[in-house]
């Protein structure tokens, strides 16, 4: 690890948790971390993993590419629901780095 404010001194004591975390932000692979879960969130919650040929997450919008339009049409009217089962996996998931604090990890959900 870099050299810093950051460091973790010797005699500190840190839970594994906070560690993997402060990893993370310090190796700067958040953004590629967080894409994982967020697919891994989107196949657990929606059941339509087998439908979906794509996802990704920008900037708090899950973009979703499916290959059966009666799946999309059924998730469309779901997508609340699912959004909020999203941002509630997404908070007990401890590899998920949030960008922003406070805020829901998920704020929109596209389907195309």
């Amino acid at each position: 690890m870099a050299y810093g404010e950051n460091r973790i001194g010797r005699k500190e004591a840190v839970g594994m948790e906070e560690l993997i975390s402060r990893y993370i932000r310090e190796m700067k692979i958040a953004s590629g971390v967080n894409r994982m879960r967020v697919q891994e969130a989107w196949n657990t919650v929606s059941g339509a993993a087998r439908y979906t040929l794509s996802v990704s997450y920008v900037g708090a919008v899950v973009y979703v590419n499916l290959n059966s339009s009666m799946a999309r049409n059924q998730l469309y009217y779901q997508r609340d629901v699912i959004m909020q089962k999203m941002n509630e996996f997404l908070a007990a998931d401890s590899l998920f780095v949030a960008d922003h604090k406070g805020g829901p990890a998920v704020k929109s959900i596209v389907l195309k």
